[in-house]
């Protein structure tokens, strides 16, 4: 990547540039659906005074990967090309017989971002509703501080699993010169996605049934994942309307019982152990 294309303002002269501007920032808030959920559900885990201070560390986690592979396109689009051959297996993606399956790096990388986040989602689960709550009163600091730093490390490894996802649709979309018309979509989207990570957390918190819902998506979106690891493609579309649908039976279910004398089911809250 030279400077020449960083610094090449002829796009603002094009309005098929503007339209594609417009196009990503849209298509990177929905892809960024599935950071916001990860980031609510980590973040929640830290004390109350350290989660402001942890969701913004972890959208600027995420933002800034996003920044970094635009600036080797080269190396991304590298990144798709075969590092090997498992053979006797058929390759989904391809129509060809006897070949193999070819894994590259990207691959690679989004199958071990899946098996994290199934791990991960599975993990939460179960320490919420049968693992010990240790947000308990004289909580030692090193503990507290280790649990900081375990939270944005995993947030880390995660993110880099997304922003593959997000520049690979990128590239898709804008030409690959046009790198400063990517950075601006990223950069935007990511505000606009920061604007609704604390509300969003809040809302999860307050209702334990909307956390498990979350972490429940997590698994999905860690299935989808392995899925695409393997060259199975899933239309993003099914995964995000079967998202929004639960979402929906779920707001109905908090309408019908809102004003009602409820006690919300109490999930634990376990320290994350440090990796």
């Amino acid at each position: 990547m030279n400077m020449s294309q960083l610094v090449n303002f002829s796009w603002m002269s094009q309005p098929s540039a503007w339209i594609g501007l417009v196009t990503l920032i849209a298509l990177e808030i929905v892809l960024g659906i599935d950071n916001i959920v990860f980031l609510t559900i980590l973040s929640g885990k830290l004390p109350k005074e350290d989660q402001p201070r942890g969701q913004k560390l972890g959208m600027t986690l995420a933002v800034i990967p996003r920044l970094v592979l635009l600036l080797a396109i080269p190396l991304v689009l590298a990144m798709k090309d075969p590092l090997f051959t498992i053979p006797f297996i058929a390759d989904p993606g391809h129509s060809g017989h006897g070949k193999g399956l070819g894994l590259s790096l990207q691959d690679l990388v989004v199958l071990v971002g899946g098996i994290f986040l199934i791990y991960k989602a599975t993990h939460e689960i179960h320490g919420k509703l049968e693992g010990e709550d240790e947000h308990a009163p004289g909580a030692s600091k090193g503990k507290a501080g280790a649990k900081f730093s375990a939270v944005m490390v995993q947030i880390m490894v995660i993110n880099l699993v997304f922003s593959l996802d997000s520049i690979v649709t990128a590239i898709g979309i804008i030409p690959p010169e046009q790198v400063m018309v990517m950075m601006i979509a990223v950069i935007i989207s990511t505000i606009i996605m920061a604007a609704t990570v604390r509300p969003v957390a809040g809302f999860v918190e307050r209702h334990p049934t909307v956390k498990m819902l979350a972490l429940s998506f997590l698994m999905l979106i860690g299935t989808t994942l392995v899925a695409e690891g393997f060259h199975f493609h899933i239309p993003k579309g099914y995964v995000y309307f079967a998202m929004a649908f639960s979402v929906f039976v779920e707001v109905l279910n908090l309408k019908a019982t809102k004003g009602k004398k409820v006690t919300p089911v109490h999930l634990h809250e376990q320290f994350p152990d440090v990796d």
